[in-house]
């Protein structure tokens, strides 16, 4: 079952989907808060890995960041990294008031972006108890070098130059311009196979949503250079950690460097023959079977748990 909720996150209202089971429960559910991809929205993968977790029975929020989909917040589109954090903590706060919602059996999942998000996220906030992260990437780190680590640094000195130009262009009151984070198809072809399946799952009938963010408002850029999502994954512990990465992504080689500085319990899995975003949709089963036991294992009744990955 699906439900529409609103909750603030910092002062800007989100939307989000709550997925429960069908069959009535017990007693109140352990919950996961599943962040979306960058630019994307909680109707495509968050919403097919809630749903999922929600089958196996959990309740699991996918919700909008601020600025974006349905969520409120200006400029449209924004990418702030200590918004998308704090959007994570909202989404806790929020399944915290809920009767149907056991407070004290609560994790994250982050797919993408989200992944990098949801790390410094479940730092700060105890109430966190387990996160797993789907083809995890650390947004600052992609811009300041790209998702396999070899960008031109030209690329981002460039692109905080137009930054530092449409900040001039706000505050004289001039329309701000913005990044576009779509190619054409030609473009993505000739960008290899990240940029291609990158384009065919946002700009195609695979998963194309008419509120996904198409461009980034260019003040985006400076938020996104400064931020780091894993150098203090280790203060997760003891607290569990699961990655979940396909072996042939570009973007593999974060989770994989991530996973290194985490302490234990840590885990890190390959999907063998999969790229970063197959497992948005096409491997979608294959990584169920990797969450569910994860989070039913570390989310259990406090009398029954132990952290384990």
């Amino acid at each position: 079952m699906r439900t529409n909720v609103t909750f603030p996150s910092d002062g800007i209202d989100l939307a989000g989907h709550l997925y429960t089971p069908d069959s009535p429960a017990d007693g109140p559910l352990a919950a996961v808060v599943v962040g979306h991809p960058g630019s994307g929205v909680k109707e495509q993968t968050a919403g097919v890995y809630a749903q999922q977790l929600a089958e196996a029975g959990f309740a699991a929020l996918a919700f909008d960041a601020a600025h974006q989909g349905e969520s409120d917040g200006t400029p449209r589109g924004l990418e702030d990294p200590a918004q998308r954090v704090e959007d994570f903590k909202a989404a806790v706060s929020y399944l915290t008031t809920r009767a149907d919602i056991d407070a004290e059996r609560i994790g994250a999942l982050g797919i993408c972006a989200s992944g990098g998000y949801v790390i410094p996220a479940v730092v700060g906030d105890h109430r966190i108890r387990a996160v797993a992260t789907v083809s995890a990437v650390d947004l600052g780190l992609n811009f300041r070098v790209g998702p396999d680590g070899a960008q031109d640094p030209a690329v981002i000195q460039s692109l905080l130059d137009a930054a530092a130009a449409a900040r001039t262009d706000a505050a004289a009151g001039r329309p701000v311009p913005t990044l576009s984070v779509r190619t054409t198809e030609e473009e993505a072809r000739a960008g290899g196979r990240y940029a291609y399946e990158g384009w065919e799952y946002y700009s195609t009938d695979r998963a194309r949503h008419p509120r996904q963010t198409d461009a980034f408002p260019f003040p985006s850029i400076d938020k996104i250079v400064n931020f780091d999502a894993f150098h203090l994954i280790g203060m997760i512990a003891p607290r569990p950690v699961l990655m979940v990465a396909g072996d042939e992504a570009a973007t593999a080689w974060m989770s994989e460097d991530a996973i290194k500085k985490a302490n234990e319990p840590k885990r890190l899995h390959w999907v063998e023959g999969a790229s970063h975003i197959d497992l948005y949709d096409r491997y979608v089963p294959e990584v169920t079977t990797e969450l569910v036991p994860f989070f039913s294992q570390n989310l259990a009744a406090r009398a029954t748990r132990t952290h384990v990955v």
